[in-house]
């Protein structure tokens, strides 16, 4: 007697072919759903600009458009409601595909299952993940802009204060406090075009690829494109089913920018400490220590430094996934998905926090000043003055040397020689020496663009300003 079609209460989207029920562990481990259905809103729009292209091929009438359009609002407004509840809710639903589709079949009745007609859970999910992507990176963006206004804030309320600059973690010349502050401004700015360049790559929408050659169907692509605020469909369906190369880029760009946010709350933690005294970290952001009642600890910088690593950590496992993969579809791609939730995720939570923290950073203007006038950082300056006098900058290196020798044995400053004593070093020295390396003049001698000089620094604070007001969120490029 033949075997009969095994019965389940919820039918897969591909179970005609099978006669065995899945190994009831492996079902519940291979299912998606416990991370993909955040996708639901993304699978939802997906599936009405799919809807509306195949109305146009004749699939659905005006009124079965109206219908489905509705229950598929529905649908997300449900989940909106409920939100992660839902997986709970709904032990059935093996992806976010699935959910949706047994959702609006609850609000529309059989007329859901024509909803498939022209179309593959392969290039569903690669649209899906495209638009949890572009909203990702518009996200990030908006909040990268109101880190560097704080930033620029800071810099600007730093007035002409200095402080010094390190090379190998050594004191190397005076700058401007605002010109430190800045060159994080210059970082984040990299990072933001970066993210703003992966967005037009990706910007190019997979529906109407099919599993792998192509939508059976004679579709529109461009219907639904234009429905969901893409620049155009994309070009081979091979490709759009299996690329993941936007969630990498994303992925390698925002770690990149968690390289940067790692390195700036690592020179918070330093300057914060007894040791450098350079700042107070804000209470409303630090905590203290059960044991110790004194402790005031970095807990934001600390975090953001480890969170850094990740955001790595997410872009190393997308990258070994892909790295692989045969063409076109895989379910290895499946994993790729919970790396990008993170990343995303991860990021949004560190941007929260950090316009408001770097706000609220209060420098020791005197202690930092007092460091950028000691330890000889005006060595530099001191061996420019000797240059302009004519003499070649390898003697005026050596001759700054020395009279740094003769300083550290006497335990004082350049400014501090005499110069009967600087002449003994080299006749060239004059009395307009001590001006030439008094701290303005020091700063001020690195007069180029991008350079410490007073005026320089004035001159790309403006324009840091005039950058970042410029920006406001592309209302075209969120997604309706």
């Amino acid at each position: 007697m033949p075997s009969q079609p095994n019965e389940q209460p919820v039918a897969k989207m591909w179970s005609g072919r099978f006669r065995e029920p899945l190994n009831t562990t492996f079902e519940s481990w291979q299912r998606s759903f416990p991370f993909d259905w955040r996708l639901v809103p993304y699978e939802v729009e997906a599936s009405i600009a799919h809807a509306r292209a195949i109305e146009a091929a004749g699939i659905l009438t005006s009124e079965e458009l109206l219908q489905m359009e509705q229950g598929l609002r529905a649908v997300a407004k449900q989940q909106a409601e409920q939100g992660e509840a839902i997986v709970a809710a709904n032990p059935q639903a093996e992806d976010v595909h699935h959910y949706v589709e047994l959702e609006l079949t609850k609000q529309i009745g059989d007329l859901a299952l024509k909803l498939h007609t022209g179309r593959s859970r392969n290039e569903q999910i690669a649209t899906d993940m495209r638009l949890f992507v572009r909203e990702a990176i518009d996200n990030t963006l908006a909040g990268l802009t109101a880190w560097r206004k704080a930033l620029i804030d800071l810099a600007e309320s730093a007035g002409e204060a200095s402080m010094p600059s390190y090379t190998h973690l050594q004191r190397a010349e005076p700058v401007l406090i605002a010109h430190w502050v800045l060159a994080y401004v210059t970082m984040i700015e990299r990072d933001a075009s970066r993210l703003t360049d992966a967005r037009k790559r990706m910007n190019l929408c997979p529906l109407g690829s099919g599993a792998v050659a192509g939508a059976t169907l004679a579709l529109d692509r461009t219907i639904a494109a234009r429905a969901l605020g893409f620049e155009a469909p994309t070009p081979n369906s091979m490709d759009a089913t299996s690329d993941r190369d936007f969630a990498l880029e994303i992925t390698q760009a925002i770690a990149t920018l968690g390289i940067h946010i790692s390195r700036f709350a690592e020179e918070l933690t330093l300057y914060s400490t007894a040791e450098f005294g350079f700042l107070d970290l804000p209470e409303a952001f630090s905590t203290g220590s059960s044991a110790m009642p004194q402790k005031k600890n970095p807990d934001l910088t600390e975090l953001i430094r480890g969170k850094s690593g990740r955001l790595l950590g997410a872009a190393t496992t997308l990258a070994t996934l892909i790295k692989g993969l045969p063409l076109a579809y895989n379910k290895d791609l499946q994993e790729g998905q919970e790396p990008v939730f993170d990343a995303a995720d991860t990021i949004a939570g560190i941007l929260s926090v950090l316009p408001a923290f770097t706000s609220s950073l209060k420098f020791r203007f005197d202690r930092m000043k007092t460091a950028a006038e000691t330890g000889y950082l005006n060595a530099m300056a001191a061996a420019t003055y000797l240059t302009h006098k004519g003499v070649p900058f390898r003697k005026a290196h050596e001759h700054i040397g020395n009279a740094v020798r003769l300083g550290l044995e006497t335990n004082r400053e350049l400014q501090h020689l005499t110069l009967d004593e600087l002449r003994t070093i080299s006749p060239e020295f004059s009395e307009d020496f001590f001006a030439a390396i008094a701290l303005e003049a020091t700063l001020d001698c690195h007069n180029v663009i991008g350079g410490t000089a007073r005026t320089r620094v004035a001159a790309a604070l403006a324009d840091a300003r005039r950058r970042v007001s410029a920006e406001s969120p592309s209302e075209s490029a969120k997604l309706e």
